[in-house]
């Protein structure tokens, strides 16, 4: 009897959900063989070199990866891109079925001179949940990490924002780290946040990585400020969605044409885009290999072994976040790919 009543009770207990696969671990390779691509190229001066290695070494790796992806945020138009274009289906056509964000190269510029903050990035959610930007280039946004999370607004002043964030984070206006991208669309922005007495953390390319480090431990970063590009900021709540920080955007167009296009096609540019309408849903994944070194990761090393790399990974339902060093054997580079190695 004291067993029957045993099985019964084992029986009616729902056993725990298995741990489902975490496509995020495979796109480290795309991303480590694009950076290890660009990295190449790394203050040689020519950033189309650099982006084309890094292009072609992500799409071939993104070839084996176990997915039927449909790039929603990729080269793009404005880059006459003849792979990892908009709408391209990429992975070999098997479950699940995803919308694929990837810059190849965060910060092309910043490899041709050699400087601090390039990343290979790609980010991936579940079909139909990723926010496709059209014909909108540029958005004004605000990113911050966990503990600023609910404290800004981007449709208030960078003042307003400031002395709410101040709050949050329990700590003097004085303080606090701003990033902004150096624009001279910028100047006005740049002469508020002194006047609020903030620390201006100013870059020059490579807002994907700004957005990241606000929700970074010991960046020095609490607030993104400004109008930057509208695939970064959805490849940025990506991964600030995993991170537990957040986003939020206003499409900006360029100029009248540029307007009246994205308003023909329906596009709201009003609207406060917040993180859940860049990524919606709860599974997205997110990964980052450094090409140059930059606030949270070491970028790519060559030597003798062949090459290291550290990534960056993310996903956000089961909330880790995992950081990756990579040794790489030259003679297994050689044989891993013909694409820019």
């Amino acid at each position: 009897m004291a067993r029957r009543r045993l099985d019964e009770y084992a029986a009616s207990v729902q056993a725990p959900p298995q741990p489902d696969r975490n496509i995020a671990l495979e796109l480290i390779r795309v991303t480590e063989a694009a950076a290890i691509a660009g990295a190449r190229w790394a203050g040689r001066g020519d950033k189309n070199a650099a982006d084309g290695a890094a292009v072609d070494a992500m799409r071939f790796v993104l070839e084996a990866v176990a997915m039927d992806g449909i790039v929603v945020i990729g080269e793009g138009e404005k880059d006459e891109a003849p792979m990892l274009y908009n709408g391209e289906c990429i992975g070999d056509g098997n479950p699940p079925l995803v919308d694929v964000a990837v810059d190849p190269i965060d910060g092309t510029t910043l490899t041709a001179l050699g400087r601090k903050g390039a990343l290979s990035v790609i980010a991936l959610s579940e079909r139909g949940t990723m926010f496709n930007p059209g014909p909108c280039v540029y958005m004004n946004k605000v990113a911050v990490g966990p503990r600023g999370r609910g404290a800004v607004d981007v449709n208030a002043t960078a003042t307003e924002n400031l002395i709410e964030l101040s709050r949050r984070l329990k700590k003097p206006v004085a303080e606090l780290g701003v990033v902004i991208l150096d624009r001279p669309r910028h100047d006005d922005l740049v002469a508020e946040v002194r006047e609020a007495g903030a620390r201006i953390l100013l870059i020059s390319d490579g807002d994907v990585a700004g957005a990241i480090a606000t929700g970074w431990p010991n960046s020095g970063v609490d607030v993104l400020f400004g109008i930057g590009g509208t695939p970064e900021g959805v490849i940025a709540a990506a991964a600030l969605k995993g991170l537990g920080g957040e986003i939020q955007g206003v499409l900006y167009p360029r100029d009248e044409a540029e307007r009246a296009l994205a308003e023909a096609q329906g596009y709201d540019l009003t609207r406060v885009l917040t993180t859940d309408d860049l990524v919606a849903g709860d599974n997205c994944f997110f990964s980052a290999t450094a090409v140059t070194d930059g606030d949270f990761l070491r970028g790519v090393r060559f030597h003798d072994f062949g090459a290291t790399t550290q990534s960056l990974v993310v996903r956000s339902r089961s909330g880790t976040v995992r950081t990756i060093e990579t040794f790489h054997r030259h003679d297994k580079l050689q044989e891993f790919t013909t694409a820019g190695f």
